[in-house]
């Protein structure tokens, strides 16, 4: 069953957006927002030290189960629809079980 993990970079509304567009392509059952487990450093004595994170849009990530390859490449059209239509920057890394 392949595993498809998107990256987006845009607002909450924009995540809200393609994850709803993903529960409606047929016969994908699990998408979730999964935490970003690379943590972020700002050394004291960094040029960016104590500046705000709050500088554009953030990134989520999303996975998503397809139950096979026809179905992982729709929700990869879809999305790719969606970006461009949103103007949304966003990356899929694929794992296949």
């Amino acid at each position: 069953m392949p595993q498809l993990r998107i990256r987006i970079t845009g607002s909450d509304d924009d995540l809200r957006a393609v994850a709803d567009l993903l529960q409606s392509v047929e016969g994908i059952e699990h998408v979730e927002e999964v935490a970003d487990l690379m943590p972020r450093m700002d050394d004291d004595d960094s040029s960016s030290a104590g500046l705000s994170d709050d500088i554009g849009p953030g990134t989520h990530e999303l996975e998503v189960d397809a139950p096979n390859e026809y179905t992982a490449g729709r929700v990869r059209e879809a999305v790719e629809e969606l970006a461009i239509r949103l103007g949304l920057v966003v990356e899929f890394e694929t794992d296949e079980e």
